[in-house]
């Protein structure tokens, strides 16, 4: 993995020019915030300007106003010219050169212009950050109206039925558990930079940058659990999973970069690992010996997921792909996915195994029609890098977090039940 060990994306310059692409993060991160200004506003205070921004409803979508409350006609670029630079000119980041123009040769014929999920919302007042550019898992859904997410050093969880975002964990300062289990750290941390997160059946667990461990039981007051996984000095927590055993006792399993991503089967039976290196393995979680090396990707991994049939998994890439893999035949991948502008960032089956969602690392999310076999596909399209995506267990909600200072929000997608009836008509 590349090292950025920054959160604070308030220092970027304040100046976003469209014809010049900057990374500013210690020229390796491929965060590139947007700055799109308002002609009639240049000299407003940028809290005067971010109170204007109010949240776009379905209805204001359908009247013709921007999802994202872009004043496209009071700025001197129209969105279709902007959305040219930014195809043209994103910087993805890749740690093998060329690896994206040379794996869109892999890539399948996919056709685009389906609606699976609406738009619904985009909420202004619920932000999201990201804080390393490689992991973006930092939105998660637990209901339809539930949404957690970090912002900065704070988790927060806002929801949809009421609009109000509660602060539910601070890590800036300092955190020690209020309950006493076997292992756990009772001096606790201080000033955890999170890296990346999970919620699940109450239990939200947070990953650190030094490999810290947090857990807090969402229904119980403080801290319940600190550790810490790694003492190694290339410790930070890449991925971390929450699942039920088939005793029905909650589990998690914590990635760390001394050992890659690591995603778990349905049956609990396989794990599969990408990180830096351009295979991905696939483990049997008992014994930890390797059953296969899938070979296709042409660059580093950083995304994984299964589908609940526990036959299908996916990994996603730098090289701007996602690939698809029957764990029965793995010679090679049954299906190559093409991203627009960068990494394939982050990876979401919906529990009914219906969709599949990929999220590059700015700008676009794209679900796929699983039973179409990959060949129909939705694309959301938006300015701003992508914090993380979650489907809402029952499949009815799609939120995805924009990590951007000026139009960072939280937008939300409804499922169409009767997209197939739709797509048999096109």
């Amino acid at each position: 993995m590349s090292h950025y060990h920054s959160a604070d994306f308030e220092e970027m310059e304040d100046e976003y020019d469209m014809n010049e692409p900057v990374d500013d993060m210690e020229g390796e991160d491929e965060y590139q915030e947007l700055v799109i200004r308002d002609s009639d506003a240049e000299d407003e205070d940028d809290a005067d300007q971010l109170h204007k921004l109010s949240d776009t409803s379905a209805a204001d979508a359908r009247s013709g106003k921007d999802i994202q409350g872009i004043p496209w006609e009071t700025i001197e670029v129209t969105r279709e010219t902007y959305r040219q630079a930014r195809l043209e000119q994103y910087k993805n980041y890749e740690n093998i050169p060329n690896s994206g123009v040379a794996a869109m040769m892999a890539c399948k014929s996919t056709e685009k212009g389906r609606t699976y999920y609406e738009f619904r919302r985009n909420t202004r007042s619920v932000k999201s950050t990201i804080s390393h550019f490689q992991l973006r898992n930092l939105v998660w859904a637990t209901s339809k109206h539930d949404v957690y997410l970090l912002l900065h050093y704070s988790v927060l969880h806002w929801s949809a039925l009421n609009g109000v975002d509660t602060e539910i964990m601070d890590v800036h300062g300092h955190v020690a558990p209020s309950e006493k289990h076997p292992g756990s750290l009772l001096e606790g941390f201080l000033h955890t930079q999170i890296s990346t997160m999970a919620v699940k059946d109450n239990l939200l667990v947070a990953g650190g940058f030094q490999g810290e461990l947090i857990c807090k039981h969402l229904d119980r007051e403080g801290i319940s659990f600190c550790c810490r996984t790694t003492y190694d000095d290339n410790a930070i927590t890449n991925a971390l999973e929450i699942f039920n055993t088939s005793s029905g006792a909650l589990h998690f399993i914590a990635s760390n970069n001394d050992c890659g991503h690591t995603s778990l089967s349905p049956d609990g039976k396989l794990v599969i690992i990408v990180g830096d290196d351009t295979d991905a393995l696939l483990i049997d979680a008992n014994s930890g010996k390797t059953i296969h090396s899938m070979k296709g990707h042409l660059d580093f991994s950083f995304a994984s997921a299964w589908s609940p049939d526990g036959l299908t998994f996916a990994t996603g890439n730098q090289d701007k792909t996602c690939r698809i893999w029957d764990a029965r035949n793995l010679t090679e991948s049954v299906h190559v996915l093409r991203g627009n502008v960068g990494a394939i960032r982050s990876i979401r089956f919906t529990s009914d195994g219906h969709f599949l969602s990929m999220a590059e690392a700015a700008d676009f999310v794209h679900i796929f029609d699983i039973k179409s076999d990959y060949n129909k596909r939705q694309e959301l399209d938006f300015f701003g890098e992508v914090s993380g995506m979650s489907f809402s267990p029952d499949t009815d909600t799609l939120y995805v977090g924009i990590s951007d200072r000026t139009y960072g929000s939280l937008l939300q997608f409804g499922r169409l039940y009767n997209y197939s009836y739709l797509d048999s008509l096109l």
